[in-house]
């Protein structure tokens, strides 16, 4: 699944973006973060264990890469 992010490049620009997130659980949080400037998607997994951070893959096992267009 290929999205095309567009992304105004000023100071107050946040590099990362949440794309999506889901509450699973009593107190977890599934969330997908798009690093605006080099198009990767993040996975991050919180919940009262703990933290994770990965970068998301795709069935191929490749990272999934979002194409970001500078404004």
């Amino acid at each position: 699944m290929m999205f095309e992010q567009k992304v105004k490049k000023d100071k107050k620009a946040k590099r990362f973006k949440v794309v999506s997130e889901e509450a699973f659980g009593f107190s977890g949080v599934t969330t997908i973060l798009l690093d605006q400037e080099t198009g990767v998607n993040y996975l991050v997994i919180s919940g009262t264990a703990g933290e994770g951070i990965t970068p998301l893959l795709d069935a191929e096992g490749k990272v999934v890469i979002t194409p970001v267009v500078q404004e």
